[in-house]
This record gives structure tokens, C-alpha cells and sequence, in this order.
């Protein structure tokens, strides 16, 4: 059994913090679905204010659901379609302040208000996107986006296999 005791005080030292958890967590194991699968229980549990938290795989030029932590959830999303589709499309990292003001969102579950969505890359290639949603309006900003970042940069090569 894992535990993390994670004091977050400022989002710097939660993130930096939670990079080390997960870090831990997923270091020398190889198996992508696990890695998915312990970060997004980790992040679901160390964040605030999230009610879905997990990944969408490149299968074939598509995004596939993977291991996530919340309400059940779209199966398959093209590229370029709702917030995951732009940011795997674009491979840059989408802050939506209001779901309902981007056009196109996909509404899995009705209770999400802002997302966040950053590109999985390694080596060149997409291998998805983490996506976080928060049922509160603006929850997302830089700091989130920077923090997110620094845990897929870190993640990417140990769920590339």
C-alpha cells in the first residue's frame, strides 16, 4: 500500500510534491496501464476540486479512453473535436475556464465546468492527453497547466511502451 502525505500549501509545492509521489509510484515500472492507472488515482486524490481525472490513449489517430478515476466517460474522441480532440490535435496544453464556451465540448458528465487537458508526447509522438475536470468554473490557470506538464513530461516515457 502506497501513501503520499502531501501538504500542498502553495500549487508550487503541491505540484512539486505530487511530481515526487507519482515519481515514486511509477519508477521502474513498465506497464503503461498501471502507470495511467496510479496517476490518476493520484491526481483525483491530491488535487482539489476535480470530479474526473484520467487519460485518453492515441490509438490509431484517435483518442481511446484509459485508466481514469470518475463518472463513466466518452469511449473514443477524434482528434480536433471537443477540448481532449483540440489539445491532441494542437499538442498544446487547453485551459477552459467554462466548458460551455468552447465550441464543440463533449459534455461526459453534466456536473463539469472548467477543463484542463494536457498533450502526452514522447520521442516526437502523441501517445494521448491527461484531462481533468473540475464541476468549479475557472479552477484551471498557468500554474495547474505548468504543474501538469512537468508530471506528463515525467510520466511520458514510462507509459510510451
Amino acid at each position: 500500500m502506497y501513501e503520499f502525505d502531501i501538504s500542498g500549501g502553495s500549487k508550487a509545492v503541491l505540484y512539486r510534491e505530487l511530481l515526487a509521489a507519482l515519481d515514486a509510484l511509477s519508477a521502474g515500472e513498465q506497464d503503461a496501464i498501471a502507470n495511467m492507472a496510479n496517476a490518476a488515482a493520484l491526481i483525483a486524490q491530491v488535487l482539489p476540486d476535480l470530479n474526473w481525472a484520467g487519460f485518453y490513449r492515441n490509438v490509431g489517430g484517435e483518442l481511446v479512453l484509459g485508466p481514469f478515476q470518475g463518472k463513466a466517460a466518452c469511449i473514443r474522441i477524434p482528434f480536433g473535436r471537443g477540448v481532449c480532440g483540440a489539445a491532441a490535435a494542437s499538442r498544446t496544453t487547453q485551459i477552459v475556464a467554462d466548458v460551455h464556451d468552447f465550441p464543440g465540448h463533449i459534455a461526459c458528465d453534466a456536473a463539469s465546468n472548467a477543463e484542463l487537458v494536457v498533450p502526452i508526447v514522447w520521442q516526437g509522438a502523441l501517445i494521448g492527453v491527461l484531462d481533468l475536470d473540475s464541476p468549479v468554473a475557472g479552477r484551471f490557470d498557468a500554474e495547474d497547466a505548468a504543474g501538469c506538464e512537468a508530471l506528463m513530461a515525467m510520466l511520458a516515457p514510462r507509459i510510451a511502451g
